[in-house]
């Protein structure tokens, strides 16, 4: 398995970082993950790190290219949110530690991938982005349901409100697992926290792809121009980058 792969975390305008991101690259198979802790719940941070350590625990236990992708996808969300649960499990419901969630896992010229909350996953081929998940959110709802379009989305005032995520309430949270994508050279997935999608278009999540720099510059720029976007107020920043080779 050829590939190359890059990660980075801004903390943004915020006092500290609560997103965590890892490309985790076995011999046959790599899980690009990013994990953003709910700065608004006790223990974001705390969160995100469990659910990162959790969900590589998983990828390593098993044999490598994964005989059932699916199944480990939902499997392994299941196990880290049952460990996020765990660290609140003394708290008040309000106060458990909670965390969004995407990860995409690639083998074999394939990639599958599953969130939970609204961090994200993108596929990106020639600077486009040709597939992406859609976001547990109250506004993406709204839209599905046809009473706002896309262009209100980005001012309702419940478009940080997000339905679903890892931790909190012990019941198996809802989560969106897609179906295998088939891979071309050269083709990227991107799995990023909602600070690096908030005030951009799909178009400048991918456009800077299309760039001969290196993965690390690239993302570096597309992070760093997301900071931008929503700043003063800009959220913690996160993405994790993998370019299928052959």
């Amino acid at each position: 398995m050829q590939i190359e792969s890059a990660e980075l975390s801004l903390i943004g305008h915020r006092e500290d970082n609560q997103d965590r991101v890892a490309v985790v690259v076995g011999e046959h198979a790599a899980l690009v993950i990013a994990v953003d802790g709910m700065g608004g719940h006790s223990d974001g941070a705390k969160a995100a790190t469990t659910a990162i350590a959790s969900l590589t625990a998983s990828f390593w236990a098993q044999p490598h290219p994964l005989i059932d992708p699916i199944g480990f996808l939902h499997l392994a969300l299941g196990r880290a949110h049952e460990e996020v649960v765990a660290l609140g499990a003394a708290l008040p419901l309000e106060r458990r530690p909670r965390a969004t969630c995407a990860l995409c896992l690639v083998q074999q010229g394939d990639a599958y991938w599953a969130h939970v909350g609204d961090s994200r996953v993108y596929q990106i081929r020639n600077g486009n982005v040709v597939a992406r998940t859609r976001d547990h959110s109250h506004v993406e709802q709204l839209l599905r349901d046809g009473l706002i379009t896309e262009a209100e989305m980005k001012n309702h005032p419940m478009r940080n409100y997000v339905e679903c995520c890892l931790g909190g309430d012990p019941m198996l949270t809802e989560m969106t697992i897609g179906k295998r994508q088939p891979l071309q050279k050269g083709d990227l997935l991107l799995t990023c926290s909602d600070g690096l999608w908030a005030n951009l278009e799909d178009a400048d999540v991918g456009r800077p792809w299309s760039s001969p720099a290196s993965l690390r510059e690239t993302l570096s720029e597309l992070c760093s121009r997301a900071v931008h976007a929503s700043a003063p107020y800009s959220d913690n920043t996160s993405a994790a980058v993998l370019r299928w080779l052959a």
